[in-house]
């Protein structure tokens, strides 16, 4: 029995009765002034809407409160009374008591609007709201959680079998039903493959039948261009010579012109291949640019290259004597570009040499330029130290001159070595330098007379006649009975000439007392 003062919301069971003042929102509110006109139309009186969740509002002219809650693009509201919105259930407003409630157009009785063990459906559970309970299905459960929820067997096809589809949450072969009359059916990854069997034609998804032999190929299931033969009572195609493609769709030929091919290839036959054969014998394809090549002799061949390249020669007894060798099928002369500018070029055998000639000099592999005197010494062709310069030879002909520099003996063709001296002083008392050598300047004696003596003094030679003989030292010494004996005493340079004669004093003594004077006088010297 309905209560006193209670409206009925609007519901879409057919038990219930509507009402135009409270409906279901089919609208989806941009706004809340645009969901406060809404109301006010509806209920008659203007009320306010606060902006949370669920939306709360205020009727105005009787201070009732009541929620609105958005379910997609379905607004379902209440002032007194709740609304259905997908089976959960608003309770009557804070302060107002001894209110039924409704439910599919039942009345709800206040001792029923807490969890108890059968408020929610099999599979459900019970959840208390800030004013009601709420029933839901559990995790992993479908259904009305007010009667009876069963458990999801699966969302996909991954989480099924590969032989099995997800077909409303549950897992089934997804055959049944599939294929037509006579057609046998294979899963495929959760996916139903319909065919005919062996022996049978016709289309699989509605019927298969007995095929005849003949009328696999009449009328020809192929595509143009194909052949059509039975195997096994099915129709097989392919394509004739010459053609390519696919036998179902129809086949072509490769090409029928050049453009059909790429750029390095040429239409021949109605097929694509290289336009290289073009060449003729032994020659080259160097290039092939749009469709065509581009032929050349190799080296030491000659001829049409799209002909035939014949050899020039096989080996040198085949070439000329001006070009008598045989490179590479060609006969050349080896002294062609072999050496550098200026140079000659001569063969010893087949081998090019390289020389500047006599008047020039350099590199004969690179550059040969007019002599000039300084080459002569460049290189140095002198010995180790030996100094180089330009001179002439006893014909007049430029040759380079080798001397030893000045503190240096030896072949200056083979080396100078530093000498012993280069003055006198740098040598003993007894010995003078000669040719940066200390050496004994009496050496050989031959700038003293016959019968003198030559002594070295202060590195000087000295010439005198013994004490028993007189004379001149520098031309003779004889033997004298006189009791006087006049002697000159001479001393030389290294060069032979005499510097000083020294007369003795004129005094009467026998020989060995004017020995004795010489001595004395040679002491003072």
């Amino acid at each position: 029995m309905r209560a006193r003062g209670a409206i009925t919301p609007s519901f879409s069971t057919s038990q219930t009765k509507t009402s135009s003042r409270f409906q279901k929102l089919e609208f989806e509110p941009q706004n809340l002034q645009s969901l406060n006109n809404r109301l006010n139309g509806l209920i008659g009186h203007s009320v306010s809407v606060e902006a949370r969740f669920p939306l709360r509002y205020t009727h105005e002219r009787t201070g009732m409160e009541g929620k609105i809650m958005l379910i997609a693009s379905l607004a379902l509201f209440s002032i007194t009374y709740c609304v259905e919105a997908q089976r959960f259930y608003n309770y009557a407003p804070r302060g107002y008591q001894g209110r039924n409630l409704y439910e599919h157009g039942r009345t709800i009785s206040d001792e029923t609007v807490r969890c108890g063990p059968h408020t929610c459906g099999v599979g459900a559970h019970c959840t208390h709201g800030s004013v009601r309970p709420v029933c839901a299905c559990l995790p992993g459960y479908s259904g009305d959680p007010l009667s009876q929820c069963v458990k999801i067997e699966c969302v996909d096809n991954s989480e099924c079998r590969s032989h099995q589809s997800c077909v409303n949450q549950h897992c089934i072969n997804p055959c049944e039903g599939a294929c037509g009359l006579n057609a046998n059916c294979d899963v495929r990854h959760h996916v139903p493959v319909c065919s005919c069997p062996p022996a049978y034609t016709g289309n699989p998804f509605t019927s298969c039948r007995i095929a005849d032999p003949e009328e696999a190929c009449h009328p020809s299931p192929c595509g143009q261009n194909t052949n059509c033969h039975v195997e096994n009572n099915r129709a097989i195609c392919t394509c004739l010579p010459g053609y390519l493609g696919s036998p179902l769709a129809g086949c072509k030929h490769e090409c029928d012109s050049d453009s059909d091919c790429g750029s390095h290839q040429s239409c021949r036959d109605f097929k694509c291949v290289s336009p290289c054969s073009d060449c003729g014998v032994n020659a080259d394809c160097e290039t092939v640019a749009q469709h065509r090549a581009v032929c050349k002799c190799p080296r030491g061949y000659f001829g049409d290259p799209y002909r035939i390249c014949s050899a020039e020669c096989t080996s040198d007894s085949e070439c000329p004597s001006y070009k008598p060798a045989c490179v590479y099928n060609a006969c050349i002369n080896p002294c062609t570009n072999a050496c550098g500018v200026n140079a000659d070029c001569n063969l010893r055998g087949l081998t090019p040499v390289c020389s500047c000639p006599k008047t020039m000099t350099g590199d004969p592999f690179t550059f040969c330029r007019p002599f000039e005197a300084r080459d002569l010494c460049e290189p140095n062709p002198c010995g180790a130290n030996a100094k180089c310069t330009p001179g002439h030879d006893r014909t007049g002909a430029e040759r380079p001159v080798c001397t030893c520099p000045a503190g240096y003996i030896g072949n200056a063709l083979v080396s100078c070595e530093k000498g012993q001296c280069e003055l006198d002083t740098q040598c003993p008392d007894n010995l003078a330098c000669v040719g940066y050598q200390c050496v004994d300047p009496c050496l050989g004696n031959t700038q003293c007379g016959a019968g003198a003596v030559c002594m070295a003094r202060r590195h000087i030679a000295v010439c005198t006649c013994p004490g028993s003989h007189h004379g001149d030292a520098l031309v003779s010494c004889y033997q004298t009975n006189s009791e006087v004996a006049s002697t000159r005493y001479y001393r030389y340079k290294r060069n032979g000439n005499f510097t000083e004669t020294v007369e003795p004093p004129q005094i009467t003594a026998n020989l060995n007392s004017t020995a004795e004077t010489d001595t004395n006088e040679d002491k003072k010297e």
